[in-house]
């Protein structure tokens, strides 16, 4: 029997602390998000530019996506990003990413955005098409690494 799952969110500021220690155990291997980053993150949630939901089975963290929303110039309006979306390995394949992007789905049409991005690897990019992205034709990502 498949375990069943909730979305919530988004996150409040003060609601942070759970969706943080997952994402430090599966996206960054342990390390710890920096508290300054942290807090970052809590004013981003705090002034609607970011967006973290939650999916819970059983009371425990199985699965999170954070969401980035800025204002696009040529598009003349707000642009969303899905800054991270990862699910438990052992509750993949139950429908929980598929409702994540859903939920995603929900809140840009709740926040007037029609068009959201994700930037992922070719391991994750057949997940996202079958939840109906597509590849952007000509587009190609570049980066530039800065000293501190």
């Amino acid at each position: 029997m498949t375990p069943e799952y909730r979305i919530e969110g988004p996150a409040a500021p003060d609601e942070l602390v759970e969706p943080l220690a997952f994402i430090e155990e599966f996206l960054r291997e342990g390390e710890f998000v920096p508290s300054s980053f942290a807090g970052l993150l809590a004013r981003a949630v705090e002034r609607g530019d970011m967006e973290v939901l939650v999916a819970r089975s059983e009371g425990r963290v199985v699965g999170v996506a954070v969401l980035a929303f800025r204002i696009n110039i040529s598009a003349s309006g707000l642009f969303a990003s899905i800054e991270d979306l990862y699910v438990r390995p052992e509750a993949r394949r139950q429908g929980v990413g598929r409702a994540l992007i859903e939920a995603v789905g929900e809140r840009c049409r709740a926040r007037g955005v029609s068009y959201v991005e994700v930037q992922t690897d070719n391991v994750a990019a057949a997940f996202y098409e079958a939840a109906g992205f597509e590849p952007e034709e000509g587009v190609r990502v570049l980066s530039a690494s800065y000293e501190l």
